[in-house]
């Protein structure tokens, strides 16, 4: 899945039409989570500090129920 960064926070983008950078990750928890641990989307993105992930976690979420 694609995942783009606006204003600080990791969003997903489903469609691939988003501008800017895009990162990907499966969309699974398990693999959010590990990303998140290993700081990839700050690397990802050339972001300094943690980013937001909630809308990141709430989208893999719905798709997986």
């Amino acid at each position: 899945m694609r995942i783009v960064l606006i204003e600080g926070a990791c969003v997903p983008d489903p469609r691939g039409t988003l501008p800017g950078r895009g990162a990907s990750v499966h969309p699974t928890l398990v693999c959010l989570d590990l990303a998140v641990r290993r700081r990839a989307f700050p690397r990802a993105f050339k972001s300094p500090g943690p980013l937001d992930t909630a809308e990141l976690r709430r989208h893999i979420e719905t798709i997986r129920q």
